[in-house]
């Protein structure tokens, strides 16, 4: 926020700002600049200046190499964090003013154009596990136990540096934030400090896998820019120095904890520059643009000014290029068009969180109220199809209807009872399973994407092969594989999609070579009433390998169910 009168009063020149990547913000910024060249009475229009806080010292972002190996490879030098400058004191009579009402307060946001939709907003504040919960208490008496939360006790503690409700976010200045650092690095010190244990405590609570807790309780803080990554960074090695007399050893670091801390940093820092380049590169088709989802950084793209909103959400291992000829010939048919990269795949983050089916959904509900702002047609590919599926049956109002592409999920024929657990727990097998498919896939990418596309082997391009390659050499992508051996598509699909009779398209490659497309097909024509079925000569990825089919089918199919909508609106 700035104040228009300030410039008058102080005769201001410049005006500092972070560099950002997140659209939204961009847009503020857009804005801002824009009221400046418009103030009147002003001798010379302040000048927008932006700093950041750089980790490494690359002189030309446009040189940062694709590849996460290659940009090792550089070993860029870490900066050192700046200590505070001293500010020289100001003696000035302002008028400041009086404080505003709180009902001038409210006008001001409701007649904020970013403010959401509170229809869509009230949506947000219910978790999907509560939801989940509700809808299958319906199926039997008893509620689901097991998604149960368990809730520590919560002890009062003098000088909390936990700021948050629920007690688990650290917050407050950078002072605070400095002491919970050195709190959490000496985790396995011990201490007998109130607030260290509290944090240590917390750290024990929010470790739901191997250095996930450093993220869950300084990521905010992070993102605020209470304190800056390179800051985190230079105290976790000053530690582990002090840990091993000076030296640091070239087979990692001797506490977790520090592991944790550096490791999440320097893997935000890698996203955080991918996202800036992209902000200034001319690459590609459509714009990239920057959502941040819960700290993290998510990629998307929107193309097309009017029509209805269409969502595209890819597969596991794709990303949002994979509608590389859908996104523009969907939007040629009269729709806006938005394709999203979601987290854990192709440029998005990939956090040290644990990956469920659940997560992805939340993310897509969030997207839809958060960016789109508008209920969606909801297009998924693969696994993508699955999470559509999900969001369609927990928040029907963000959905107008539901296209699925050789979708993941099974039919069960009169399902009654659905066992369902949120519980994720990471194993050593996983993680070697992990460790094990990355091997397989980088070395087999082309022959499995070749099958994939089986009437257009051409289609499965040296392009779509790198971009997937890239991928596989992120920060945190086995983290995001071993989701595999933990996903839970227990819900079965006739179940997900009951509430959208009339509304869901089902479009199957018959040639898919990773499932039975014909029984497949047999099963939703018999326990999926009303659902829509087309048929096609082609794989497990039918949008990409026959675009020129795939995309009249979907134009033709929200044209019928607008009109749909509204007949039924006028009636």
């Amino acid at each position: 926020m700035f104040s228009i009168a300030g410039f008058f009063l102080v005769k201001a020149t410049h005006i500092y700002t972070e560099e950002e990547v997140e659209y939204h913000l961009h847009k503020i910024m857009a804005l801002v600049q824009e009221t400046l060249l418009r103030l009147p009475l002003l001798e010379k229009n302040p000048k927008m200046m932006l700093w950041q806080t750089p980790f490494y010292d690359i002189k030309n972002l446009k040189d940062l190499p694709e590849s996460y190996v290659d940009f090792k490879k550089l070993q860029l030098p870490i900066t050192s964090p700046l200590l505070p400058p001293t500010l020289p004191g100001a003696t000035m009579e302002l008028e400041w003013g009086s404080l505003p009402t709180l009902d001038e307060l409210k006008q001001f946001m409701n007649e904020n154009p970013l403010k959401l939709k509170e229809s869509l907003t009230l949506i947000k504040g219910m978790s999907i596990e509560t939801v989940l919960q509700k809808k299958l208490s319906k199926l039997r008496e008893t509620n689901i136990s097991n998604l149960n939360f368990k809730q520590s006790q919560r002890n009062r503690v003098d000088k909390s540096v936990f700021v948050t409700q629920n007690k688990n976010v650290v917050g407050g200045g950078t002072n605070s934030i400095l002491n919970a650092l050195a709190a959490y690095l000496r985790y396995l010190e011990g201490t007998a400090r109130d607030d260290w244990q509290q944090v240590h405590e917390k750290l024990r609570d929010a470790e739901s896998r191997d250095g996930a807790s450093f993220f869950t309780l300084f990521g905010p803080a992070i993102c605020l820019g209470i304190i800056s990554r390179r800051r985190v960074h230079y105290e976790a090695i000053k530690y582990e120095k002090e840990r091993n007399a000076g030296f640091l050893s070239p087979f990692g670091y001797s506490a977790t904890t520090v592991t944790a801390a550096a490791d999440a940093v320097c893997s935000m820092e890698w996203y955080w520059l991918m996202a800036l380049k992209g902000q200034i590169s001319d690459e590609g088709t459509y714009p990239i643009r920057i959502w941040r989802w819960n700290g993290y950084l998510i990629q998307y793209t929107v193309v097309g000014n009017e029509g209805p909103a269409v969502l595209l959400v890819h597969g596991f291992g794709a990303f949002l290029e994979h509608y590389r000829d859908n996104i523009h010939g969907i939007s040629k048919g009269g729709n806006r068009v938005w394709a999203i990269t979601i987290l854990g795949f192709g440029k998005s983050e990939k956090p040290n969180v644990i990956y469920t089916e659940l997560l992805w959904a939340e993310l897509l509900r969030d997207f839809i109220i958060e960016v789109v702002g508008e209920p969606v047609h909801l297009v998924g590919n693969s696994i993508g199809g699955y999470f559509a599926s999900i969001v369609a049956c927990f928040w029907p109002a963000l959905v107008k209807s539901v296209v699925l592409i050789n979708s993941a999920g099974d039919v069960i024929p009169g399902y009654g009872y659905l066992q369902f657990s949120k519980e994720r727990k990471t194993s050593v097998v996983a993680r070697l399973g992990a460790q094990l498919l990355l091997l397989f896939l980088r070395l087999n990418i082309r022959t499995i994407m070749k099958d994939y596309y089986p009437t257009k082997t051409e289609r499965a391009d040296d392009w779509l092969i790198n971009k997937m390659l890239r991928a596989s050499f992120d920060p945190g992508v086995l983290v995001v594989l071993e989701s595999i051996f933990s996903l839970n598509l227990s819900l079965p699909i006739n179940y997900l999609l009951e509430g959208f009779k009339e509304k869901a398209l089902i479009i199957q490659g018959m040639k898919d070579p990773i499932s039975d497309s014909k029984s497949k097909v047999s099963m939703l024509k018999e326990h999926c009433s009303g659902v829509a079925i087309r048929k096609l000569d082609a794989g497990h990825c039918p949008h990409d390998e026959k675009p020129e089919d795939v995309n009249p089918i979907i134009c033709q199919w929200v044209v019928a169910a607008e009109s749909k909508i509204l007949a039924g609106s006028i009636s």
